[in-house]
Order: C-alpha cells, then structure tokens, then sequence
C-alpha cells in the first residue's frame, strides 16, 4: 500500500504521515528533508538558491547530511522552498523518491507533489492543511521550546511566501490531487488528526477491496 500526504509547512503532515507508517508498518519518506538538505547542502557551498546551477549541483549531498539537525531550522526551510522551484533540483532527487515509493509492500512519502507526481497511483492521497496562522502560531511555539529568537509575524510572512512560492511554481506546484481526501487540521489535536487520517485510509482500502 502506497499512502501520499501533501500538504504545505506546519500542517502537520510529517506528524501524521509518520503516524500512519507505523500504524500500517511501512517505510516512511519525509521528502522535504531531502529538499532541506540541499539548500543546507547549498549554503555549505556559498551558492546562490535562486541560480539553478547552485542548487542543482547541491543536490550531490552527501547521505550523513540529512541526519543534521540544522535541517530543521527555519532559515534552511526558506531554502529548500527556493531551491525545490528549481526543475533541475526537483529532477535530480525525482528517482530517489519514485524508487522510494514503489518499493516491495509499498510506503508512506510526505511531501508538496508526491500525490500528484511522485505517486500519482497511491493506493491512499491525503492533502494536509491548515490556516497559515494556525501554522505559524504552530512553528513559532516549535521554535520557542527551541529557545529560538523569532517573532511570529516573521514567521507568518515566511509561511505566506512559502505557500506562494510552492503554489506558483511551474514545475510540480503544491496542490491536492483530484483524488486526494483533504484533512483540515486547523481545530484538531494532534491524536485527533492522526485518528482521522488513519480512517480515511481504513476507509478507503476497505472501499478498493469490497
């Protein structure tokens, strides 16, 4: 069985994607990490996210990166949201994804375009979402118990522009697939949403096989 989530920043579709892998027993993909990397993996070069050159040749990190912490901080998630517009960076790490996907039993993969791209044939689409202010007020407690100095309106306009940068791109724009079961975690807690997410997917496998 093959489960996407999309959805954009802090909507909580690591933590539910996550969930679901082990609640089914499948390997799980945070694809973002792997976008994360190479605008850390950029930034390590002294390179420029806008010029595709730069960020395609960080796509060559080495494997140890993602297991970095830096990885996500919020300055390295401004990154990677510029680099992933890129149609060089997106083709560069496309394979290992699909790969990822298609493995033997099937996977769960989070991400902007893997319901959509990656994995248009998942058994299960899952679109995450919520208000940008719910995300924000969410990342910014997440960076507060990091004892990080930012201020939310900081981190609201960096989610706006986020949205806005991922939504307009050309190539794989974040946005539901038409089959996808969207998921609004907006009032939810965090069991709440899980328990939801886990009967959409109950659901809809026991719809495929009756």
């Amino acid at each position: 069985m093959i489960i996407a989530v999309d959805g954009p920043t802090a909507s909580g579709k690591g933590t539910i994607s996550r969930a679901l892998a082990a609640h089914y027993g499948l390997p799980w993909l945070d694809t973002g990490l792997l976008y994360r990397a190479v605008g850390r993996q950029l930034a390590l070069n002294g390179g420029n996210p806008d010029l595709e050159a730069d960020a395609v040749a960080a796509c060559a990190f080495p494997d140890s990166l993602l297991d970095d912490p830096i990885l996500r901080d919020e300055a390295t998630g401004g990154l990677a949201s510029r680099v992933s517009v890129h149609p060089g960076v997106r083709a560069a790490l496309n394979k290992r994804q699909v790969d990822f996907a298609n493995q033997p039993g099937g996977a769960v993969l989070d991400g902007r375009d893997i319901g959509t791209v990656i994995a248009p044939h998942a058994d299960v689409k899952l679109f995450v979402t919520a208000s940008a202010e719910i995300r924000a007020e969410r990342r910014f407690k997440e960076m507060q118990g990091r004892d990080a100095s930012v201020e939310y309106e900081t981190i609201l306009a960096d989610i706006r522009a986020r949205d806005k940068r991922d939504s307009e791109r050309a190539d794989a724009p974040l946005k539901p697939a038409e089959d996808a079961h969207l998921l609004d975690t907006g009032n939810l807690t965090i069991g709440a949403a899980v328990q939801r997410a886990i009967a959409l997917v109950d659901a809809k496998t026991e719809n495929r096989s009756a």
